[in-house]
């Protein structure tokens, strides 16, 4: 199941503590989608750190879109390969 979040309007630090947020309130299967107007570079190796996995992809809306889940969640990684076969 998809969570989405954007942040593309907001000041730096806040997308940034929102992105970590949302990521840390995922549940067995959830991921996040996170529309962003830059690519977040620092906010890799803290989900890193805390545990995530991410994949970051051109958006349509924004100008990124990053996916974000729970490292070894296996259903939220399918949930993801699925969105972006869309």
């Amino acid at each position: 199941m998809e969570r989405l979040v954007d942040v593309s309007e907001l000041e730096p630090c806040e997308p940034l503590e929102r992105a970590l947020a949302a990521a840390d309130s995922l549940r067995p299967g959830e991921y996040l989608r996170l529309l962003h107007r830059r690519e977040p570079f620092p906010l890799y190796r803290i989900l890193a750190d805390r545990g995530f996995t991410h994949r970051t992809v051109p958006g349509e809306r924004t100008a990124f879109e990053i996916f974000i889940w729970r490292r070894g969640d296996t259903e939220a990684r399918r949930a993801v390969d699925e969105a972006l076969a869309r």
